[in-house]
């Protein structure tokens, strides 16, 4: 276990909102199937939030029926560090100065910034 990874009742806090993959496709308007694909190429990340829970989206993920911008670009970026999904979504859910977490910046269109601590990380 590295300093990176979050118990998973902790994460499961730290995220609040979650989406099962069928609640995913429906917000986003697409298939189960392409919510795995989705996953799998790092547009979207999941974990399991809590105990026989199965894997879920955080909610945060999705907004106006779309994934939000700047999103897969820092979980691409997150994966090339060597973070796992759970790792990027603690990530993105802590707050890291920006002010606030970085998933809210995203949110609000502030990617840049969020990028540029994403990347200084080892």
């Amino acid at each position: 276990m590295n300093d990176r990874t979050v118990p998973q009742q902790d994460l499961g806090a730290l995220v609040g909102d979650w989406l099962d993959w069928s609640a995913a496709a429906t917000e986003l308007g697409i298939s189960v199937s392409k919510v795995r694909t989705l996953i799998r190429e790092h547009y979207l990340a999941a974990a399991v939030p809590a105990e026989r829970a199965g894997q879920q989206i955080p909610a945060e993920l999705v907004m106006d029926g779309e994934v939000v911008k700047g999103v897969p670009g820092l979980l691409t970026l997150l994966h090339d560090k060597g973070f796992d999904d759970r790792e990027c979504i603690a990530w993105m859910f802590t707050d890291a100065g920006l002010p606030g977490r970085p998933i809210d910046a995203l949110r609000e269109n502030r990617g840049s910034e969020v990028k540029r601590r994403a990347q200084a990380l080892d």
